[in-house]
């Protein structure tokens, strides 16, 4: 009796262990079978993508970083990768089998575009990624300055001279020519008048009439040709400030010869005959030349002031005038026809 009882436990042992190994080998199967579909499953996995890399060089073959690359799919889908510093990117699980478009993008470079397939598993890499550099567009805006011509045509015209030393100021050889500003206008007037032509020309005039005893109540001697000189002063003053600067500004008139140079020698010598009496205002019109007649009459008018009674009636007034303006005639037709030729000219 008591040998049955320690057998009773013996074989609940046994069962026990016997169940634990049927356990141990049902779990050891399973695993067994689970890890061929498990790498079923990954292998897979892997073959429904993909990768696809590259490098974005320029054409010197320079690595571009920051570059934006942009993989579009047929359904919209896309995905995105900016390069590294070596120029690199890549696009780890692009979907298989479906034909994308790839862009690439940067600043200062023209786009790059392909079309591309990737297989399954396959990593494909892109050659040639090569960006072209943008060509530099600059507007350039051109502003056109009126007074900045006029200012280097009136400097080119201060250089004219007639066998390079008399002073030739009051012509322009330009085909079209700036207006003059009111401050242009009395420059010239002032380096007429400063120009030692002007003082050699009124000397020597006060001879010729001190030689003419003209006007003869000043008689003769020093006293007389300092009077002549002084008057000859005057009026050389008095003339080129009223006639080429006030009146010119007032009126908005251009006190210059316009050059004429080509044509018929009859257009040319009407243009020439014309100019006492039409000049250009600077609106480019053609005006009366109310600048030239009256800087004469109100010349002559203060120069009664101090020369004798005998030169102070209106018709020797109106008689000064007219050989006046017949002397502008001869004048112009001389800068027409003859002083032109011997004119060196200044360029601006």
């Amino acid at each position: 009796m008591q040998k049955n009882k320690h057998v009773l436990p013996n074989r609940s042992w046994s069962a026990l262990l016997k169940r634990a190994q049927i356990l141990v080998l049902i779990v050891l199967s399973g695993v067994m079978l689970a890890r061929p579909m498990l790498a079923q499953s990954f292998q897979t996995a892997d073959t429904t993508t993909g990768s696809i890399l590259g490098t974005v060089v320029d054409t010197s073959d320079d690595p571009i970083p920051g570059a934006h690359v942009i993989l579009q799919g047929p359904d919209g889908d896309r995905l995105t990768a900016v390069t590294k510093d070596d120029g690199g990117f890549v696009f780890e699980q692009a979907p298989a089998r479906i034909g994308y478009q790839i862009t690439v993008t940067a600043e200062g470079f023209a786009d790059w575009n392909s079309s591309i397939t990737v297989e399954q598993g396959q990593k494909k890499t892109l050659s040639q990624v090569q960006l072209r550099i943008l060509a530099v567009q600059r507007a350039i805006t051109v502003s056109y300055s009126s007074n900045e011509v006029a200012t280097q045509q009136l400097k080119a015209e201060e250089q004219q001279r007639i066998l390079r030393f008399i002073p030739n100021l009051y012509v322009t050889y330009e085909p079209h020519p700036e207006p003059l500003t009111t401050t242009m206008k009395f420059h010239l007037a002032y380096k007429s008048l400063t120009n030692p032509f002007f003082f050699g020309r009124t000397v020597a005039w006060a001879g010729v009439q001190q030689a003419r005893d003209d006007p003869s109540e000043w008689q003769q001697g020093a006293k007389g040709y300092s009077k002549r000189l002084g008057a000859g002063f005057a009026d050389g003053v008095t003339g080129s400030l009223i006639s080429n600067a006030i009146l010119p500004s007032l009126l908005h008139q251009d006190p210059r010869y316009f050059y004429q140079g080509n044509g018929s020698k009859k257009s040319r010598a009407l243009h020439a005959m014309w100019a006492p009496f039409v000049c250009k205002g600077d609106s480019g019109a053609w005006q009366p030349n109310y600048s030239q007649w009256g800087g004469s009459l109100i010349g002559y008018s203060i120069s009664t002031a101090y020369y004798p009674s005998s030169d102070r009636t209106a018709g020797h007034l109106f008689q000064t005038f007219g050989i006046d303006m017949g002397l502008h005639v001869v004048g112009s037709l001389a800068q027409e026809f003859i002083l032109g030729k011997f004119t060196s000219r200044g360029k601006h």
